[in-house]
């Protein structure tokens, strides 16, 4: 599906952090040209009156959603509370790709959404047109899809490392523990609201302790490597930071298999992704080198026990935790470059 024209694009939720990130990254697209961009709240207003980086640069007024002509879109991307992009999903006409980056077509199971999102799959005759899609790891054709549904920020930065690990059946999917750390934009612009924690900007804070709704997206892309329940414990933090994630993962290690093979594994299995990047072995790594960016940064790091290993995934969640990889997802569909977009 590669287009000689540009693609119309309709971006619903675009004032949300996410929303401005993607129209930021669309408007370095060479094949991309935005139709719509709609907000609930917002509408008539321009864009540059929540972002002054993008000022200068020629977008439509922010417009409602249903008054935006369908029949001349392409690509839609939603980036919306759960539950918006359902109804969306069920307006669109079958040459519409609808690329969302909510939690709503992650889970295959509508039940087991309920039960992690707490609402109702209401668009659950959808499910089998949309596909679960982390672009480096995705092995189906995306153009055989009606929705493509972008993993949330902490399944990205556990899921790139681990993954290819699983698959390999190089760890123990008995004891996987994840530390995350996640600067606030994570949380969205209702912060406040979500989060009642006192200096908020200048603490650390866990929070979805035992059951973070992450877990649920996580669980079903492990088990359908593993054929196996595996276990996993993953707690968040917010931090003070506004932009980044860090992933901490201690993994046991199968027999015969060291912190350095794990190393040499990963460093030939995305030797070709152009914005993954294995450090160097056993080296300390944060999320300075990756704000503003599409890059994930892992290191592998050698415990003092032989038979565990340490790995660090740095990504900044806004762009590879979201828009980033929303627009590679676009790029796989319409068969251009992976990068295109991104320089």
């Amino acid at each position: 599906m590669k287009s000689k024209k540009k693609i119309n694009i309709l971006v619903a939720g675009a004032t949300g952090y996410i929303g401005i990130e993607l129209i930021k990254l669309l408007l370095k697209h060479p094949k991309v040209n935005i139709k719509y961009i709609c907000a609930q709240k917002s509408i008539g207003k321009s864009l540059n009156k929540f972002d002054t980086s993008i000022k200068n640069k020629k977008l439509p007024k922010i417009s409602n959603f249903k008054k935006a002509k369908l029949n001349e879109i392409d690509v839609i991307f939603t980036a919306l509370p759960n539950g918006e992009a359902h109804k969306i999903s069920k307006k669109i006409n079958s040459k519409i790709k609808l690329i969302d980056l909510s939690g709503d077509f992650r889970i295959e199971n509508p039940n087991i959404y309920k039960k992690w999102y707490k609402i109702s799959h209401a668009a659950k005759k959808l499910i089998k047109k949309s596909i679960y899609s982390l672009p480096e790891l995705v092995e189906k054709d995306l153009k055989k899809f009606k929705i493509i549904s972008c993993p949330g920020c902490y399944p990205t930065s556990i899921q790139i490392p681990l993954v290819p690990l699983l698959k390999k059946k190089l760890i123990s999917i008995k004891n996987i523990i994840i530390d995350s750390k996640s600067g606030y934009s994570g949380a969205g612009k209702n912060l406040h609201k979500k989060f009642k924690y006192k200096n908020i900007y200048n603490s650390i804070s866990a929070y979805g302790v035992g059951g973070h709704k992450h877990l649920a997206e996580i669980d079903q892309e492990f088990e359908k490597i593993t054929n196996k329940k595996v276990q996993i414990h993953f707690t968040p933090h917010l931090s003070p930071m506004f932009r980044g994630i860090l992933s901490t993962i201690y993994i046991d290690l199968k027999n015969r298999v060291s912190a350095k093979t794990i190393y040499s594994f990963l460093k030939s299995y995305y030797k070709k992704k152009y914005f993954i990047n294995i450090k160097t072995f056993n080296k300390a790594i944060g999320t300075g080198d990756i704000m503003n960016t599409n890059f994930c940064n892992i290191s592998i790091c050698k415990d003092r026990k032989k038979n565990k290993a340490i790995i660090l995934c740095a990504i900044d969640n806004l762009i590879k935790g979201g828009s980033g990889q929303a627009v590679q997802n676009m790029n796989l569909i319409y068969n251009y470059k992976e990068k295109l977009g991104f320089n």
